[in-house]
């Protein structure tokens, strides 16, 4: 995982950027917010997370977090000397992650970058539609539609047909559909019982159901949705 740094000391982040890298971390060290700017610009889809110091010599934390949250989801932990209320708040409805006082101990640090990362894989930002083929899924809206018509589908169907919507192109296995239903739904989905709901899934969303080009049979292993 790539982290952007952003520090005007330079003794403070030589031994950050150590740090993190004997932590297994990739870092991008950048002294001063226009360098900062040019790397958010070019490289922020390769960013993990955003560490910026909040007192820049060309400018503040504040206005990086701010270009940050325009353009992506890429989580942000402020770093500063100042510790007061309104500071913690005005960074925290900005969009900011965590905000940690110098000094701090690193160990402390990197355990809350973590904890950030783990927040942000365990509630992954979807897409809101989700095209596959004819058919799109609107997550926001919770509905199915193919050719512009709308799908009428039971909460059960639509939760497997989002397992698969958010697992594109790999195969799944019977075991691995029925351990995400129940793990979504808590209710009892047997093996019979998913025969049924891809059955149905295939006659609402296929063209020609008994050869399907959406929900496809990969024989011997399970079904895969896309290349």
């Amino acid at each position: 995982m790539k982290i952007l740094l952003v520090e005007d000391d330079k003794t403070i982040a030589f031994g950050l950027e150590y740090s993190l890298q004997q932590d297994q971390f990739s870092t991008i060290l950048c002294h001063d917010a226009s360098s900062a700017k040019k790397v958010i610009a070019a490289e922020l889809d390769k960013i993990s997370l955003c560490l910026f110091d909040l007192s820049l010599p060309d400018g503040s934390g504040y206005e990086l977090c701010k270009l940050v949250k325009e353009r992506s989801d890429v989580p942000v932990i402020f770093l500063t000397a100042i510790d007061d209320e309104v500071n913690v708040v005005m960074g925290l409805d900005m969009g900011a992650d965590d905000y940690i006082t110098k000094p701090f101990r690193v160990r402390e640090l990197i355990s809350r970058i973590k904890t950030v990362l783990r927040r942000y894989q365990k509630q992954p930002q979807s897409k809101v539609i989700i095209e596959i083929q004819s058919v799109n899924i609107n997550t926001l809206e919770g509905k199915v539609y193919k050719n512009g018509e709308e799908i009428l589908l039971t909460a059960l169907e639509y939760r497997l047909l989002l397992i698969f919507a958010n697992h594109i192109g790999q195969v799944l296995s019977r075991n691995q559909l029925l351990e995400r239903i129940w793990d979504v739904a808590g209710d009892f989905v047997n093996d019979n019982t998913l025969t049924v709901y891809i059955k149905r899934l295939r006659e609402k969303l296929e063209d020609h159901p008994q050869r399907p080009q959406i929900i496809k049979t990969v024989r011997g292993f399970g079904y895969k949705v896309g290349d």
